[in-house]
């Protein structure tokens, strides 16, 4: 073989090689590229993700048994309808008439700040405003001028006002102050029973306050 045909071959085995090489690298231009460490490949999630629990309720407050709404033996002369507030007591006791009453539990008003004498309920609200006194704001001026009404509101869900005074029947949204002494005078009742006694008056109901002085055994005897 001559020179010239050995160099013509290899040229040409050169050039195959060349665009074998070529078409090698362009054919998978359309494909996704494989990985050069397949065993490193990141693992797919195939295990749902944990459901978060759902946030269990706040426990709800439980009256001690004495303070809870009961009907009683109460004997009196007062008319059925007639509230008489038992401050020594804590009672709120709602006339029935044959020698029974429905008794709650209520909170009264701080050292100082309790109050005796017969008013008339002259109001009734739901979910009431709250707007302190002159002389509540003249001792804390920290408080607020208005409040509008809603669970967060310290009269809660019901007030029926008294008189002309500055003092309601009203609930309350911290019932774990039922049976204490804390208030500048009203009286307070759980929310759940201020909406029932609500439901059980009506304006121009009488409203007996007896005196922190008059520390009568307490009176009413448990029926159910």
């Amino acid at each position: 073989m001559s020179n010239s045909s050995r160099l013509t071959r290899l040229a040409a085995a050169a050039f195959g090689a060349l665009a074998i090489g070529a078409t090698a690298f362009s054919a998978p231009a359309a494909a996704a590229p494989l990985p050069l460490f397949p065993f490193f490949l990141p693992q797919i999630e195939t295990t749902p993700p944990p459901v978060a629990a759902a946030p269990q309720e706040e426990e709800r407050f439980e009256l001690p048994a004495r303070l809870r709404r009961q009907v009683v033996h109460y004997d009196t002369r007062e008319a059925p309808g007639t509230v008489i507030i038992d401050t020594p007591n804590t009672y709120l006791y709602l006339v029935l008439g044959n020698g029974q009453a429905m008794r709650y539990g209520i909170g009264i008003g701080r050292d100082g700040f309790t109050w005796s004498g017969t008013q008339t309920i002259t109001r009734k609200a739901e979910w009431p405003d709250w707007t302190p006194p002159p002389e509540m704001i003249a001792r804390q001026p920290y408080l607020p001028r208005h409040m509008t009404g809603g669970p967060g509101n310290p009269l809660g869900a019901r007030a029926m006002y008294l008189g002309g005074t500055i003092y309601r029947i009203h609930g309350t949204n911290a019932p774990e102050t039922i049976g204490t002494r804390v208030s500048s005078g009203c009286l307070r009742l759980t929310n759940e029973d201020v909406i029932d006694l609500y439901s059980r008056v009506s304006v121009g109901t009488k409203v007996i306050v007896l005196p922190m002085t008059d520390r009568r055994a307490d009176l009413g005897r448990t029926i159910r």
